[in-house]
């Protein structure tokens, strides 16, 4: 009893020290996503300003000249937006581009588009960034007030808010509380001021209903070809490791009972010991046709599902690994292949380079989709454009087209997450 009170108060640890961290780690993305759309932001404001000012001067000519170069900047400003919620997020597809002429510009959907985003990005968006700045500076200033109120003058304002003042310990401490008011409104409305600053812009900079059907053409031939690939890739790899392997495996085996069957009439003894070398040789071959036939297929994912197969991998990692699957029906065979495969991966990855203590791994299944993710606490820098890994994980997931995410600054964390068609 008092070993099993040992565990859960153990786990309860565990499960609070977790909560902790991804509070304050999605707080801490959410402050660094409001703060990079404050940059956009204020470019919007300027260039919202400039467009105003050429509507208002096209009255009399002048902002007819303008017009070409206030529309090139406004379509070059959600470009710059696109990207930096591809960063931090789902990739936006661009539709194709939009003109900038004025007369064309009038009637052309994308153009007015993006003059609603820029309208709610100015404004809305301008002040949730502005909040996101100044809100972790106003919590780091009341909340340490005690430590520097003594080298304030008499009369000067105790808190962030410009109301009250400290004229002892007590009330110093006070201003504390505020502090910690302020930390609480970071950490639980921080992620929703940052969903709310980009949502105009996923609504509104995305390839809308009229988007030319050839833009989707040619992102699923992009999507046929990197699954072609990734199959040349996998035949590449399994006749690479049969040839190198398992081939000259069988051939050392038959070579050996050649040479044993010449040798034992003369020297029963020496036959002895090549039968016996290869029997060794055979049974390596053996373990290395499983190991190619493992890689084709996993044979755990028949037997006990797509969680039973990730609790494995997590099993066997070298850093300790948490598992969390919440995927009541079975996908595809192939789906839940590739999702195995990522994870094989991105554990291996972790292993290898991250220096993490610990890593976790996320798989829901919601409105026919998949959704996995692999976080670690590691040194994170990782490139999704780098490493022979990540290329083949960015490969069998457009085979699928699926979309990949991986958020790693400099320092960590580094989160993957994985969205595929539970069906294909």
């Amino acid at each position: 009893m008092a070993v099993q009170q040992d565990a859960t108060a153990g786990d309860g640890r565990v499960g609070l020290r977790d909560t902790v961290v991804g509070t304050t780690s999605a707080a801490g993305a959410a402050i660094a996503q409001l703060a990079s759309g404050l940059g956009t932001a204020f470019l919007a404001l300027l260039v919202l300003l400039w467009l105003a000012v050429t509507a208002v001067t096209s009255l009399v000519g002048v902002g007819l000249l303008m017009a070409p170069r206030a529309l090139s900047a406004l379509h070059a400003l959600a470009g710059r937006e696109r990207d930096r919620l591809g960063r931090r997020g789902l990739e936006v597809i661009a539709p194709e581009p939009p003109p900038t002429r004025l007369r064309l510009a009038l009637v052309d959907p994308t153009t007015r588009r993006e003059l609603r985003w820029l309208a709610r990005h100015a404004t809305l968006g301008f002040l949730l960034g502005l909040l996101g700045v100044l809100l972790p500076i106003t919590a780091a200033r009341d909340s340490l007030f005690p430590l520097y109120w003594k080298l304030f003058p008499e009369d000067t304002t105790a808190t962030s808010v410009g109301l009250g003042h400290a004229h002892s310990w007590p009330q110093a401490l006070a201003v504390v509380m505020l502090g910690v008011g302020w930390i609480a409104i970071i950490l639980g409305l921080g992620p929703g001021m940052a969903r709310s600053q980009a949502r105009p812009g996923r609504l509104l900079l995305a390839a809308g209903p009229e988007m030319d059907l050839s833009l989707r053409v040619a992102e699923l031939t992009a999507t046929r070809a990197a699954a072609l690939d990734a199959h040349a890739t996998e035949l590449r790899r399994i006749e690479r490791s049969l040839h190198d392997g398992t081939q000259n495996r069988i051939v050392s085996v038959t070579v050996l009972l050649g040479a044993a069957r010449r040798m034992v009439a003369r020297d029963p003894a020496g036959a002895d010991e090549l039968l016996e070398r290869a029997q060794s040789a055979a049974e390596q071959a053996l373990a290395e046709l499983r190991t190619v036939s493992r890689s084709i297929l996993p044979p755990v994912l028949d037997d006990r599902g797509l969680a039973g197969a990730l609790s494995g991998l997590a099993a066997e990692c070298a850093v300790p690994c948490r598992i969390d699957v919440a995927v009541p029906e079975r996908c595809a065979a192939s789906v839940e292949a590739t999702a195995y495969f990522i994870v094989a991966e991105a554990l291996t990855n972790i292993a290898k380079h991250s220096g993490a203590a610990s890593a976790t791994v996320s798989a829901r299944s919601r409105g026919g989709r998949l959704h996995l993710c692999v976080e670690d606490d590691g040194r994170g820098g990782a490139d999704e454009d780098g490493g022979s890994g990540l290329t083949g994980i960015r490969r069998r997931i457009a085979a699928h087209d699926g979309t990949l995410s991986l958020a790693s600054p400099p320092g960590g964390p580094t989160t993957l997450k994985v969205d595929l068609p539970c069906g294909s």
